[in-house]
């Protein structure tokens, strides 16, 4: 279908597995490293609903911070990740000795639309994580942000190590880029978070972010909506030509060590599917 081949899902999906490899180490390091991630964002993600919920009394708001939602999307993905490397990293080593063995991971043979979600759940753990980040240290950090031990331990967790786990996606693994056609998907997903922060004040009386209180705002809540939608196609764009120029870079040591196979193209495959070939 043209509408899958659009959205970056191949047919074969992934030939040359980008989404488990990466251009500095090996498989199973970087399974480790993903398996690493997960585990510790996992963990901040308890650690933060117990305690809200025991001592601090606010996980009634819990869900309704896109930092929060963003950091779970974040946690998600890296424990999917983890688990695609995993398998292939565990196949690559059985089948190591044969040079013709086409390296296999599960999500290559799963539904054409759960391997978009995939490519999708990437796009936004690429741009999201970078949005909350800058959008925090400008507009709302405060002297409460390190008043406490938790405090600066949280704030470090979900609004600065979380553009660090998306900076080594972009970086030292082979995934992406992503086609444009992600980017109205993340407009949609931005403007639902929008709805969201205003059922949460219509239920619970107050707003996530001060910047979304028209009374305080004025003219300016339009301002900031949308700046922050320009600034999720600024940050894709610019995640986009970091990884394309990464695998220009890379191209030659990528072709030796992961395709072409069984008549796979030689591209990249994210880049290939930009280009309309499925």
């Amino acid at each position: 279908m043209r509408v899958y081949a659009s959205l970056g899902v191949q047919t074969p999906f992934d030939p040359t597995c980008s989404l488990v490899t990466s251009h500095v180490f090996s498989p199973g390091t970087l399974a480790a490293i993903r398996t690493a991630l997960a585990v510790y964002s996992l963990t901040a993600l308890i650690v933060n609903i117990v305690l809200q919920s025991v001592e601090l009394d606010t996980i009634d708001s819990f869900f309704s911070y896109f930092t929060n939602l963003s950091y779970i999307g974040l946690c998600s993905y890296m424990w999917a990740a983890s688990v695609q490397t995993i398998a292939y990293a565990r196949h690559s080593r059985r089948f190591h000795t044969q040079s013709s063995a086409r390296y296999e991971y599960p999500l290559q043979k799963w539904p054409r639309f759960l391997q978009f979600l995939h490519l999708l759940l990437w796009s936004t753990v690429t741009t999201f994580p970078f949005i909350v980040t800058v959008v925090y240290w400008v507009l709302l950090a405060s002297s409460s942000t390190f008043q406490t031990r938790y405090s600066s331990w949280n704030n470090i967790t979900v609004h600065a190590m979380n553009s660090g786990f998306a900076l080594f996606e972009v970086l030292f693994t082979r995934a992406g880029p992503m086609p444009w056609t992600h980017v109205p998907f993340l407009i949609v997903l931005l403007g639902g978070y929008v709805g969201v922060a205003y059922i949460t004040h219509a239920t619970q009386g107050f707003y996530t972010y001060s910047f979304l209180d028209p009374k305080k705002q004025g003219a300016m809540l339009a301002a900031y909506i949308v700046g922050i939608a320009a600034g999720a196609v600024v940050v894709f764009s610019i995640v986009w030509c970091i990884t394309w120029v990464r695998n220009r870079i890379w191209r030659r040591s990528e072709l030796e060590k992961y395709g072409p196979r069984d008549g796979a193209s030689d591209e990249v495959p994210m880049r290939e599917t930009y280009h309309g070939k499925a």
